[in-house]
């Protein structure tokens, strides 16, 4: 297996753990994520009622990661897990806890950058 293959793998698999984890998380309604939507705006109930949702999405985009990478997995995986890590210090908490999900997103999107950046609309699906 060539270099960059192996690179695609361990990506791979760093962005199947991270959404799977959080994808669980998520189903158990996790309360410490709840701060976040009343933050800005939404309520407690209908964070609840989101929560699972952005679990199964998250199981998915680990599934789509393992087995599947497409573009437009790894443009969500990336554009999510930044919004999700930048909710942090935005919401009050120290910008560390910012940095310390770097890895969140920077992993799909240096995915993304081997796989190639899609440049037309069918590259977004393959």
């Amino acid at each position: 297996m060539k270099n960059q293959k192996k690179v695609e793998w361990i990506l791979r698999i760093g962005i199947f753990g991270t959404f799977l984890g959080h994808g669980i998380f998520a189903l158990l309604v996790k309360q410490s994520w709840i701060p976040y939507f009343t933050f800005i705006g939404i309520s407690e109930s209908t964070a609840i009622i989101l929560l699972p949702i952005i679990g199964m999405v998250d199981i998915l985009v680990s599934i789509f990661a393992l087995l599947k990478p497409i573009r437009v997995v790894l443009i969500y995986a990336s554009l999510w897990a930044f919004m999700t890590a930048l909710i942090r210090p935005i919401s009050g908490e120290p910008i560390w806890d910012f940095v310390e999900r770097t890895a969140n997103w920077a992993a799909p999107l240096a995915l993304l950058y081997l796989r190639g950046f899609p440049k037309k609309l069918r590259e977004f699906f393959n």
